[in-house]
């Protein structure tokens, strides 16, 4: 009892926190609301003086911002969150009516992440564990970005081809698009953390057993997905929260009126009554989808815990072999290599957006630059950078997943927070630099893998190894080092690895703030977006970067495919013979 309430305290302190850091931001990043707030309501108005001191009046500015804080707080118990400085509407309404919009959305594409996820691990269900995993498709279609998927599909399947509407929102019918560029992506992550768990389960005595009985091998495959869902569940449930709150692009290209567009919107404005109500309503969310997803894994698997007599999930087993990575790799390569001879800035506007020819191999963008050479010279800072930053996140993760009572509440917190918010706030605390864009992603990347780390760590510990291993008088940190991470740390590296396009995405729609990649940089991100308002007329300009980008996931995925647990050896004096007295310490790694 103590623990949960502490837990709910560490959780209300950190909620708390970050909607004040979010009603502090101006004063922060050292910039003067009254002026911003004038530029939303009129671009066109000169910011004399007299007007802006009218605007900082009107909206009790003078006052400070402790007051304006204290006074927002006070008016939540009554449900006031106050009114828009932009547009003078109640800020409860318009946020509410957003959040409607965007659970919609997400329930909508949650259907289509599990039908995606279903399919990625068909073939696993199928041959019962044994057949061959680690297809790249799935890695293709979790390191296509969002933005790209919605801008092709309200394209070609809403404009050109008129089956289902693409622009709007007025009626459940325009949730489909949308909810297909952001459940492909998750379902295929989804996917591909099921896929890694499954072949243990079908490994496990009970089903051995059920094998030998007769029972169909459909059923088999039912409790094994049920037997690796407790795993998954708090990813899925960091998967509702961003795709709620980190929707932004998605909404915005099919003109979606969710809560990741208003927050952005009140954010790059300086609302600060619809940021702060928006940032609420993302942590609260975060909050029930953590305390949902906690629950549905104690009723698949609660009692279980408790008797530590799980079998492992993490069996050894050989590496997928085949030469793809290597072949993957070669075609990475070779692209950088064609491409880093040329230059990246050269400009010809007689040729602009010309097609694919063996003088520009991969055509040339709006300005008549090669793209060939833009996209070698990109991928040096875009790879090394998301590979510096993946390796941070994944020994951030790991570390903070080791204490779940720390790391758990932080992680939905973090999590709540759209990646714009996110940029905003390290800018104004960090300021503006080279490395703010890599504080930005890495100040958030970690909490999915920190998740899965705890989720796995949770289910280990409770194995039958683990108990006979304790009575046998392992102390804690043998537990840890040579059982737990040995198991925990390649899934969760193969997951640091699927993650690593979308790191790099990432870094690329910072852009958009000042904060990463400018103009004329050749960073693979900034090249989508640079060309993405050609895609109809000259797609190869968006296919170019999106293919090595894809290209790329292939790889990384490929890769953590061999990534396996090391052989058990048992040596002597490692575990003592006798029980450990009782005055040994217990720590994290026993219980």
């Amino acid at each position: 009892m103590r623990s949960t309430v502490g837990t709910l305290l560490w959780r209300a302190g950190l909620a708390a926190l970050l909607v004040c850091l979010v009603g502090l931001l101006p004063w922060l990043a050292h910039t003067d609301p009254a002026l911003t707030v004038l530029k939303a309501r009129s671009a066109d108005r000169d910011p004399t003086p007299e007007v802006l001191d009218a605007i900082r009046a009107q909206l009790g500015l003078d006052r400070g911002p402790l007051h304006l804080l204290g006074e927002w707080l006070g008016g939540l118990p009554r449900g006031d969150a106050g009114q828009s400085w932009i547009s003078g509407a109640d800020v409860t309404p318009t946020v509410l009516q957003a959040l409607g919009v965007s659970l919609l959305l997400t329930a909508v594409a949650l259907a289509v992440a599990a039908l995606t996820a279903a399919l990625v691990c068909a073939r696993t269900l199928r041959t019962g564990g044994r057949g061959r995993r680690g297809a790249t498709g799935s890695a293709v279609l979790a390191a296509l970005p969002e933005f790209l998927t919605a801008s092709v599909l309200a394209t070609v399947v809403g404009v050109q081809l008129g089956w289902l509407p693409a622009l709007g929102w007025y009626g459940p019918q325009y949730t489909l698009l949308p909810a297909l560029a952001l459940g492909l992506p998750a379902g295929a992550v989804l996917g591909r953390l099921l896929d890694d768990l499954l072949p243990g389960a079908f490994a496990e005595p009970w089903a051995q057993a059920a094998a030998a009985r007769g029972i169909p091998p459909r059923r088999i495959a039912r409790q094994a997905v049920r037997r690796t869902l407790p795993a998954l569940l708090p990813n899925a449930g960091l998967f509702v929260v961003g795709i709620t709150g980190g929707a932004v692009a998605v909404e915005q290209i099919f003109d979606i009126p969710g809560l990741g567009r208003t927050t952005l919107e009140a954010a790059l404005a300086q609302d600060l009554p619809v940021l702060q109500a928006g940032t609420l309503a993302l942590v609260l969310l975060a909050a029930a989808a953590t305390g949902a997803a906690r629950l549905a894994a104690r009723l698949l698997i609660g009692p279980a815990l408790d008797d530590g007599a799980l079998p492992t999930l993490h069996r050894r087993t050989p590496p997928a072999r085949g030469l793809l990575p290597l072949a993957l790799a070669a075609v990475l390569l070779a692209v950088i290599a064609a491409g880093l001879p040329r230059d990246p800035l050269a400009l010809d506007t007689g040729r602009r957006l010309e097609a694919p020819s063996w003088s520009h191999p991969f055509g040339t963008d709006a300005l008549g630059r090669d793209l060939l050479a833009r996209v070698a010279h990109g991928a040096l800072d875009t790879l090394l950078l998301a590979l510096a930053i993946t390796a941070v996140t994944l020994l951030t993760g790991v570390a903070l997943g080791l204490l779940p009572r720390l790391s758990g509440p932080l992680a939905d917190t973090v999590n709540a927070v759209p990646p714009v918010l996110g940029a905003l706030l390290v800018t104004a605390l960090a300021g503006r630099g080279t490395w703010t864009p890599a504080l930005a992603v890495a100040a958030v990347a970690w909490a999915p893998l920190a998740a899965h780390t705890s989720a796995l760590l949770r289910q280990e510990r409770a194995a039958l190894h683990i108990t006979a291993t304790r009575s046998l008088g392992a102390t804690p940190w043998y537990l840890l080092r040579h059982e737990l991470l040995p198991a925990v740390l390649p899934p969760v590296t193969r997951h640091a690895l699927l993650r690593l396009p979308g790191v790099a995405l990432t870094l690329a729609s910072l852009a958009f703030l000042g904060l990463g990649a400018q103009p004329p940089s050749p960073e693979w991100g900034l090249l989508l977006a640079e060309n993405q308002p050609y895609a109809e007329r000259a797609p190869w300009a968006v296919l170019a970067p999106a293919a090595v980008l894809a290209l790329l996931g292939a790889l990384a995925v490929s890769t953590a495919g061999g990534v396996r647990p090391p052989r058990r050896r048992t040596r002597e004096g490692d575990v003592p013979a006798r029980p450990v007295p009782a005055k040994e310490p217990a720590g994290a790694g026993a219980r």
